[in-house]
């Protein structure tokens, strides 16, 4: 290591490791008026109608993929020049599904009867707009959304994806989007809930209820815990950009720029009895450090530990915010 990189080493020790039961509490700053009402403000900002449906490199050139969304049945695969095509996962011949077919050169073929689409109208089958973003592919639902369409979705600011390592987690819970979005607006749930990952959680400043969408961001202080009382500090901020993104976004410390959103897409149709919601984490991480160099070289290598991470979080979160829908639906959640 560089004699400059030595005097930056992110790890710190801990003097004085506080207990977990005698950590200070947070319930009084977590006021559920203040999160209410950040999820409101988010959930009135636009998306344009789009939807996350997985990680950029889960879409493969020799085989379709099916998603559902909102109870509509989604095909998507990739074309000869490696674009993703959307459409309607319903053969419009005979109800087919499209996931089952084949690609050929980029054209997706019908297991069924044959029927060859190229990605434009044909035969009663229509595309859907689909955006890859080079970490996550999004398809654009307007019967879904309900909204004014845009040409492309609200994707987060973040590293530029060859200066980064980037990894992505795929979870299903029994709750609604907005459940989701809701745990991701409690910060202060981090170092109770979590204290295999985070320690030393402090809110540095949360928006008022009525702020404008510029300073709407809650700003926490908090330590990554690496092993024992070795772990890594930094300075956060969330944010939410559209009704079912919450990024978290590294501000000072090590890893200045890094990001990890969660995206919250709901897999059943409105009023569905019992909703199903996708909880889609991407983790794009970067550093300016002169070693990063060599764990980019090592991604296939360190994104299952990073998918790991995630999955032991959201564990967690999913199991919350399900008890937060049923506590919704049947009337009984606080406030």
């Amino acid at each position: 290591m560089r004699r400059g990189d030595r005097r930056r080493l992110p790890l710190s020790l801990r003097r004085a490791p506080v207990p977990w039961e005698e950590q200070r509490a947070t319930w009084r700053q977590a006021r559920p008026a203040g999160i209410a009402a950040a999820l409101k403000r988010a959930t009135a900002r636009p998306s344009g109608n789009w939807y996350v449906v997985g990680a950029s490199r889960d879409f493969r050139a020799d085989r379709p993929a099916g998603r559902t969304v909102a109870g509509t049945e989604v095909v998507l695969w990739r074309d000869a020049g490696g674009g993703v095509r959307a459409g309607s996962g319903v053969c419009p011949h005979l109800g087919a599904a499209l996931k089952d077919g084949v690609v050929r050169c980029g054209t997706l073929i019908c297991r069924w009867h044959g029927l060859a689409l190229d990605g434009s109208p044909t035969a009663g089958w229509e595309p859907w707009p689909a955006y890859d973003d080079g970490v996550l592919v999004w398809v654009r639902l307007d019967e879904v959304g309900g909204e004014a369409p845009t040409d492309r979705p609200v994707v987060p600011p973040r590293p530029p994806v060859a200066e980064a390592v980037a990894a992505v987690h795929t979870g299903v819970g029994v709750c609604e989007a907005e459940d989701v979005v809701a745990n991701r607006l409690d910060p202060w749930h981090g170092a109770w809930l979590h204290p295999y990952s985070f320690v030393d959680l402090e809110v540095l400043s949360a928006p008022p209820d009525g702020v404008g969408d510029e300073e709407d961001a809650l700003v926490v202080r908090v330590s990554f815990k690496v092993a024992g009382r070795v772990v890594v500090p930094v300075t956060a901020a969330f944010t939410a950009p559209e009704p079912r993104t919450v990024t978290m976004r590294i501000t000072g410390g090590e890893g200045v720029g890094s990001v990890v959103e969660t995206h919250a897409t709901p897999l059943t149709a409105p009023g569905a009895a019992r909703p199903r919601t996708a909880v889609v984490e991407a983790v794009v991480a970067a550093s300016d450090r002169t070693g990063f160099a060599a764990a980019r070289a090592l991604a296939p290598l360190l994104r299952p530990a990073m998918r790991s991470a995630s999955a032991r979080l959201w564990r967690d979160d999913l199991a919350y915010a399900e008890r937060r829908w049923l506590l919704r639906s049947t009337g009984r959640f606080p406030g």
